[in-house]
This record gives structure tokens, sequence and C-alpha cells, in this order.
């Protein structure tokens, strides 16, 4: 089985940085896109910042310039390093990987969710 394990989620102040990290555990033979989803209290779930397996990134409009998604290939990990934070940035981020699992087929995984606050 596969989890994929979320950390770095915290209280700040607006300014301030974060960095996620989500790790992928358990039997994977390849990694493939790997995203960033953050859900704020009230809205939809809404996609941050992708990663595909050649290190080719984007991103939403409004973290532009602020957000930096990396991905280390040898830890089934990805990160998304979180600079200049607004209280618009508040909500739960979650990873989602993309992978071939033990069954060897490639399916979608989910992370719980790490919260983010940032207070102004």
């Amino acid at each position: 089985q596969v989890q994929l394990i979320e950390s770095g989620g915290d209280f700040v102040q607006a300014g301030g940085s974060l960095r996620l990290s989500c790790t992928a555990s358990g039997t994977v033979f390849g990694i493939n896109i790997m995203n960033w989803y953050r859900q704020a209290p009230g809205k939809g779930r809404e996609l941050v910042a992708t990663i595909d397996s050649d290190g080719g990134t984007d991103y939403v409009d409004s973290v532009k310039g602020r957000f930096t998604i990396s991905r280390d290939n040898a830890k089934n990990t990805v990160f998304l390093q979180m600079n200049s934070l607004k209280p618009e940035d508040t909500a739960v981020y979650y990873c989602n990987v993309n992978l071939k699992d033990y069954t060897s087929r490639w399916r979608d995984y989910w992370g719980r969710g790490t919260q983010v606050t940032v207070s102004s």
C-alpha cells in the first residue's frame, strides 16, 4: 500500500515563509505528476502548483513569484516553498501524486492535508 505523508503546515504571520513536504511511502515503482492543492474554508479545492517528471512546473496566478514547487525523486518527495505568505493563503494544503503502485498500475493518491494559517 501507498501513503502520502505531509508535513510543514503551521501558523505564521503575513510575510513569513513555510516549506511543505509530502513523501510517498510504501511500494512505489514510479512517480509521474506531483501536485499541491489547497482548500480554504467555504471554498472548493484549488490546484496551486504542479511539477512533472521532467521538472517542469506550473502555478496558479495568485502564487506565482512567491511559491516554488520541487521534487526529490530519490526520496519520492515533493516540496512547496511558500514565501511572502498572505492571509488569503490560509487553507488546508493537500499533495496529490500520480504513481505506479504495488499493482503496477498508475493511480492518483492524496495526502490527508496540512493546515497553513497566515495571520494579518
